[in-house]
């Protein structure tokens, strides 16, 4: 009799989890993925909240541990697997884990203020607020998200201009972590950052990330 996978992935549709599920492909590491729907107002349903009180994706489920946060998940199941997808050269391991970082910490915020101006500018109300609101929008996108997302995506441009990969030459696990902020940056932009394109296009396709999205969906919604 087979043993059953000792992994869980609690997997969200349009959501950071498929992180979760490529590494685990590229990892060859057996998992088993159960599937939450985002409700009529996109945020994730409320049983989420019984496998974690965060009630957000990704969890995961591994080795008696609960583990949420996908820079912390993606950071274990690497030092599980033996340090796999994590270079040894210094220069490249300083890299790889400020990108392991940078990518929620410091490149997603400014998307998620944009994605809030969106909200605000698409938002039903009475034609005396609207102009109010296209104010609110307009000064949150031209004093803050416009001019950061500019700075970030035009920094990891530069960085992606020098190299193959987020490391150095070789695909790692900070890839992995990056995905998600530059498709949400891709979505919202015109021609620019081919190198950020080039890349997008590079690793989404290798096999495992195939693998994951054909089992997990796709990380973002299509922009509306």
């Amino acid at each position: 009799m087979n043993e059953s996978p000792r992994l869980v992935v609690h997997h969200l549709e349009y959501s950071r989890s498929l992180r979760v599920l490529w590494l685990l492909e590229e990892l060859s590491v057996p998992y088993e993925i159960r599937r939450y729907a985002r409700d009529r107002n996109f945020r994730a349903p409320p049983e989420l909240k019984a496998v974690h009180p965060l009630g957000r994706s990704p969890v995961v489920e591994v080795d008696g541990h609960v583990l949420a946060e996908s820079g912390a998940i993606i950071e274990y199941l690497v030092e599980r697997e033996g340090g796999k997808l994590r270079p040894t050269d210094l220069e490249q391991l300083l890299r790889y884990r400020f990108f392991l970082h940078y990518a929620e910490g410091s490149a997603m915020p400014p998307l998620l203020v944009q994605l809030l101006v969106e909200k605000i500018r698409a938002q039903a109300v009475p034609f005396f607020i609207k102009p109010i609101t296209r104010k609110v929008a307009g000064g949150l996108e031209e004093g803050f998200s416009a001019p950061a997302i500019a700075t970030h995506f035009g920094f990891v441009e530069s960085e992606l201009a020098t190299r193959p990969y987020f490391a150095g030459q070789d695909f790692t696990a900070a890839d992995i972590q990056m995905i998600y902020p530059v498709e949400a940056a891709l979505l919202r932009s015109g021609g620019e950052w081919p190198s950020l394109r080039a890349w997008r296009d590079r690793v989404t396709a290798r096999p495992a990330f195939q693998r994951a999205q054909s089992k997990g969906g796709a990380a973002m919604p299509p922009k509306t």
